[in-house]
């Protein structure tokens, strides 16, 4: 396990997704239409990818922020979830939006996406929703698909913007693509791949 500091990306992802999260904690109002809409939306895209990844039992969440997609991943009973951010700050904010019931089945540390403080093959599937889609550049986007082949068993879930091709940087990177989902049909904001190790 490395000790590498978080890299630039994490940090600067982590400041703007805490400046988001803060505003959003602290607007008492309800969520509007489109908030709620996209929040219905986004969860429905993890459980088809859940359902496309073969229901793992052992998720690792990594950039998980304020645990967000906790609800979603824990519908399954028997699922665990590994939860990673490079923010130690936010994991402790974390464990303070869900219920006690799933935070049961949630194991937090804190780490970087690059060097991930797992095993090999320590994990079902790594689930990677906010961070890899803000990857600017096919070196580092490369860099984090080795270290997921490296820790998953067998599938990884990313989202990508959808203009950006990746598809040869996953097969580079030891994966297949088993399913591809828009955010919207024919949008071209982001989407969400399933991968599935090669064997």
């Amino acid at each position: 396990m490395s000790s590498q500091p978080p890299s630039t990306i994490e940090t600067e992802f982590t400041e703007r997704y805490d400046r988001e999260h803060a505003r959003v904690c602290g607007d008492t109002r309800p969520p509007r239409l489109l908030q709620r809409l996209g929040a219905w939306r986004d969860a429905r895209l993890v459980r088809h990818a859940l359902k496309a990844a073969g229901e793992p039992g052992l998720i690792l969440d990594l950039a998980c922020g304020s645990g967000r997609f906790w609800p979603v991943l824990g519908e399954h009973v028997n699922r665990v979830i590994l939860a990673s951010d490079h923010s130690q700050e936010m994991l402790d904010h974390a464990r303070t939006h869900h219920p006690a019931a799933l935070l049961k089945r949630v194991k937090t540390f804190p780490g970087s996406a690059f060097s991930i403080g797992l095993s090999a093959n320590a994990v079902d599937c790594i689930f990677c929703l906010e961070l890899f889609r803000h990857v600017p550049s096919t070196e580092v986007r490369l860099a984090l698909l080795r270290e997921f082949h490296r820790v998953s068993r067998d599938t990884v879930i990313v989202s990508v913007d959808s203009r950006t091709p990746v598809e040869d940087e996953f097969r580079q990177a030891g994966f297949k693509v088993l399913n591809r989902q828009e955010f919207m049909p024919g949008s071209t904001l982001w989407c969400v791949y399933v991968l599935r190790k090669k064997g």
